[in-house]
């Protein structure tokens, strides 16, 4: 480990030591050698301002580039590794980064918080003027005869396309189609329930359900099962970019470097056991906060939606949310291999944590704002139901129906919320079936055998042996 490169063991179980072998070295000495001489540089050569505020923002950004520089190069990998393993430690630095400039804006008072904001940007720090949101819902609107469908259009701003694209990338990250409906639909749901406390989310119906769920939100998640359908069909078959022989096939390789480099099915199996079940509704209760947090954090530090640093965190989560996924399948899937969750998925739940406890904090009063009863009552109902069916499903059904229920397959997760009667059904079924078996043993021990004979199978082993065909036959 002399020299100026350090070789990545992933790398070196390629076929072949390739073009994009050798660019994902880390080069640790020649990175440390480069900020010396930056450092050096600022201190012998360059005059330091008399500028106080200028200095303090310069030291900081100084600070967290010097920390970018020592992450990306030590930091430990990731599960994914394309296009270059330098760039999820990128990612997992300026993770910690935002962490803790979180930390930092939550033990600042609330007037303190919102003008630090004006360090980063003059505009901020200032409170947002009120917006009229929802306003009239008609879709066809004969007073105005110039445009009568002027509400849809006025619809149609640059959050239309920002939608399709977040739920397309959504789905690339869950890779199940069942639990970014049961978020979406969710979400519009929350947007009902918490209209009193936001104005934004005052919406018209057609806009929740047709231009949301069904136009933006589905036609992303489509689109998003297409890509996961392409990739998992795609042969990963890596060459060396110096033996492909034509230039048509190196921009292709090139192009392929910007995909996986191998490909892992996401099967989430929410009802298959206790801990996957609460592991997905962990999942789908952290997405929901995340998406909430997006809108109430714009509210309490004064922060407009069409503002730069509202961008900069959608392409951070986009970012870090995929290897979070990952690592959260990781450790659900195969626990005895992956002994802890992982570093980007630990930190994006602190981050999703940090910034709920910020806006309870900043705006008390907003978040303390009575849902209307009715309202408490659909989501009381809703949250029984869920327990219920936790505990027939895991723990009543198997202590009191043992003897004639297998473990249960894997259903999607939305579907086991409305299979109770089949449940019942299912129950009835195997009950007779055990019956049968029983007849069928009793009968054979009825059977005289004779000598040299070999004794019939029982229904039991008979049974037993269907169930095992047909298991290797869906293998």
């Amino acid at each position: 480990m002399n020299g100026a490169i350090q070789i990545n063991l992933p790398c070196l179980a390629l076929p072949g030591l390739t073009y994009f072998c050798v660019t994902e070295a880390s080069h640790t000495v020649t990175v440390l050698f480069i900020l010396t001489c930056a450092l050096v540089y600022v201190t012998l050569l360059e005059e330091t301002p008399q500028d106080t505020a200028y200095n303090t923002k310069r030291g900081i950004v100084a600070s967290i580039l010097v920390f970018l520089c020592f992450g990306v190069t030590q930091a430990k990998d990731g599960p994914f590794t394309r296009p270059h393993p330098a760039y999820w430690r990128f990612w997992l630095c300026v993770t910690v980064v935002y962490e803790l400039f979180l930390i930092f804006i939550l033990f600042q008072t609330v007037h303190d918080g919102r003008q630090f904001m004006k360090y980063i940007d003059p505009k901020l720090g200032v409170p947002l003027p009120e917006r009229d949101y929802g306003g009239n819902c008609l879709i066809y609107d004969p007073g105005n005869t110039t445009d009568p469908f002027h509400n849809i259009w006025d619809k149609m701003d640059g959050f239309v396309p920002a939608h399709f694209l977040g739920w397309y990338i959504k789905t690339l990250m869950i890779r199940d189609w069942w639990m970014c409906m049961i978020i979406s639909v969710m979400f519009e749901f929350l947007e009902y329930s918490l209209e009193h406390q936001l104005p934004n989310f005052s919406e018209c119906w057609w806009d929740h359900w047709i231009m949301d769920v069904l136009v933006c939100n589905g036609l992303g998640i489509y689109c998003g099962m297409k890509t996961l359908a392409w990739l998992s069909m795609k042969p990963y078959q890596w060459q060396g970019l110096w033996n492909i022989p034509t230039y048509k096939g190196k921009i292709k390789r090139i192009a392929f470097q910007f995909t996986p480099y191998s490909w892992v099915k996401f099967e989430w199996k929410p009802a298959s056991n206790l801990r996957r079940w609460l592991a997905v509704l962990g999942i789908i209760f952290m997405f929901l906060l995340a998406e909430l947090n997006t809108f109430y954090l714009k509210f309490v530090l004064w922060m407009p939606p069409e503002h730069y640093l509202v961008l900069l965190r959608l392409v951070f989560f986009v970012n870090v949310g995929g290897v979070a996924m990952r690592e959260i399948y990781d450790f659900m899937d195969d626990p005895k291999f992956h002994k802890k969750l992982g570093q980007q998925a630990w930190l994006v739940a602190a981050i999703t944590v940090t910034e709920f406890l910020i806006v309870v904090k900043y705006d008390p009063n907003t978040i303390m704002l009575p849902i209307p009863f009715f309202i408490t009552q659909c989501w009381l109902l809703g949250i029984l139901l869920i327990f219920i069916w936790t505990l027939w499903r895991f723990f009543i059904r198997f202590s009191v129906f043992s003897p004639f229920l297998t473990p249960p397959t894997f259903l999607p997760v939305s579907f086991h919320c409305f299979i109770l009667p089949i449940d019942f059904l299912d129950i009835t079924l195997r009950y007779k079936e055990t019956r049968r078996r029983k007849q069928e043993v009793s009968a054979d021990r009825e059977r005289p055998q004779g000598n040299g004979s070999t004794a019939t199978p029982s229904g039991r082993s008979k049974l037993n042996g269907s169930s095992e065909t047909l298991r290797q036959r869906k293998t």
